[in-house]
């Protein structure tokens, strides 16, 4: 109740709205966000977090699990990674998703942010190849700075990744006027 509380004065004192189905989520998923334009973006996908009692995890390089950062960044659900490891990442997060009743992976893709005047990237598809491969969905979260609302757009279930690339890029543009650069 208190981090409901906690969460949606956030919100509020922010000045931005935000929207969920509550239906939208399950035990389970891989929750992305785009657009990525500020540290306040994340400060409020917290918020939203705490609203809905979601625990979130989020990938972050081992080596900075060292000294006083490592309680912190286990505090907020961070898992170590270790890109030079056998086991590649998919099937890291695929063990997780495995281990765990529930379990949610926030990943924002890489790309998700652009420079002033600088043309976007395509988006990385990490996080559809760890869904795809767990077998969970896919939660689209949004925030939108110039109108000053943010929430969940929907989710899928991943099948075909240059189709739901293209799902993914047209449920953004049509919800919040955003271009996501897909590859090719």
């Amino acid at each position: 109740m208190l981090n409901k509380f906690i969460g949606e004065s956030a919100f509020k004192l922010a000045g931005w709205q935000y929207h969920v189905e509550p239906d939208v989520l399950e035990d389970k998923q891989v929750i992305i966000g785009f657009e990525h334009t500020s540290m306040m973006d994340a400060v409020l996908s917290i918020a939203l977090f705490q609203i809905y009692d979601l625990k979130v995890h989020t990938l972050i390089k081992k080596e900075l699990f060292k000294g006083p950062f490592k309680p912190l960044l286990n505090a907020v659900g961070g898992i170590p990674v270790d890109r030079k490891a056998s086991k590649d990442i998919v099937t890291q997060m695929v063990e997780h998703f495995q281990n765990n009743e529930k379990f949610n992976l926030v990943i924002a893709p890489e790309a998700t942010r652009a420079k002033q005047g600088e043309a976007r990237k395509p988006i990385r598809t990490g996080f559809w190849h760890i869904a795809k491969a767990a077998n969970v969905p896919i939660v689209l979260l949004y925030a939108n700075s110039k109108t000053k609302q943010g929430g969940i757009l929907g989710k899928i279930y991943p099948t075909d990744l240059a189709h739901d690339l293209a799902l993914i890029k047209q449920l953004y543009k049509d919800k919040v006027g955003l271009d996501i650069v897909i590859p090719e």
